[in-house]
């Protein structure tokens, strides 16, 4: 059995995928084997995994399913007792495996590790996650749901936490067949984000504090765009937490106030980007005063919504005071 099990999730990976496969091979831990799921490429993705060698396991749906189905899909081929994921337009520096695992294997209880990453387009870095949001250590469930810093491609999970967390829920969350479905099947956006949750409810987390990880951002990146999925889906994820922990709205008031606060400026954003700005504005109204990000937000509004990528990118761009 190898140590770690890499997921990687392909629909037409296009030019970058060789990149992120590489970055695979220049690993200085090598007890690892790749689990490549092809969810209905038609470009040449197949032709450039298949050369990777024998590490690489290829496999292809039948279909094109969402990326959280097939992540799911992914993971029950997997064997390592430590599994962990690489976007095809992602890369890692040498060092990430060997030193997440020799912290996993120093803390019995940790579930998750995950590492530092640049935020890079078109090969300028633009940010690093860990000077947006400082990471946590230890049990830091609250902690990590008010301010998110693991990337996908930086998490390493511990198959033991991985198996033992509460049900992903939501449709599709138990499959007919009796195959586990980790990640919460109904959600498109915050899939990955849901199920580093329900870890940290239970496990430790802990990280490197090392940019090991290069998330390369581009126009497509849902992170971007989809800012009316992400209010649905935290309200979602919001409800189903108060289902699975007996006693949430008590333990966590502020958190709960938290995220809907969050849901209600994401859902501006949407508005906003859609040309309705006065309804975008009237979203975030009783939260206006409350923070520059907010008061920011609200002077954008009267610009017209084809702004939304300029000013997307310039947000990114902020110290992270004024993004909280």
């Amino acid at each position: 059995m190898p140590a770690v099990s890499v997921i990687m999730n392909c629909l037409n990976g296009g030019p970058e995928l060789a990149g992120a496969l590489e970055s695979v091979r220049r690993q200085t831990f090598q007890d690892f084997e790749i689990i490549f799921w092809d969810n209905g490429s038609t470009d040449g993705s197949a032709d450039v995994a298949r050369a990777f060698g024998p590490q690489l396991h290829y496999f292809r749906g039948k279909e094109t399913v969402p990326l959280g189905a097939a992540r799911n899909l992914a993971l029950a081929q997997s064997r390592g007792r430590y599994v962990a994921f690489l976007d095809c337009d992602d890369l890692w520096l040498p060092e990430k495996l060997e030193k997440q695992v020799a912290l996993f294997e120093a803390a019995p209880r940790v579930g998750l590790v995950c590492t530092d990453t640049e935020i890079m387009e078109k090969g300028r870095v633009l940010s690093r996650v860990f000077a947006q949001s400082a990471p946590g250590r230890g049990m830091v469930f609250a902690e990590l749901m008010a301010r998110q810093w693991i990337s996908m491609s930086s998490a390493m999970l511990r198959r033991e936490a991985l198996e033992s967390v509460a049900p992903a829920g939501g449709e599709g969350g138990e499959a007919e067949d009796g195959a586990p479905r980790w990640f919460d099947e109904s959600l498109n956006v915050c899939e990955e984000a849901d199920l580093f949750y329900r870890v940290a409810h239970d496990w430790e987390l802990d990280y490197i504090d090392e940019p090991l990880t290069v998330w390369r951002v581009h126009g497509g990146n849902t992170t971007f765009r989809k800012f009316g999925q992400f209010a649905d889906e935290t309200l979602r994820i919001l409800e189903k937490h108060r289902s699975l922990y007996p006693g949430y709205d008590a333990e966590h008031a502020d958190l709960v106030g938290l995220l809907t606060r969050r849901a209600a400026f994401q859902k501006a954003v949407a508005l906003w980007r859609e040309g309705r700005n006065a309804e975008a504005r009237e979203a975030v109204r009783p939260w206006r005063a409350s923070s520059p990000k907010y008061r920011l937000f609200w002077a954008a509004t009267y610009l017209p919504g084809s702004c939304f990528d300029v000013a997307a990118r310039a947000y990114f761009a902020l110290p992270a005071f004024l993004r909280r």
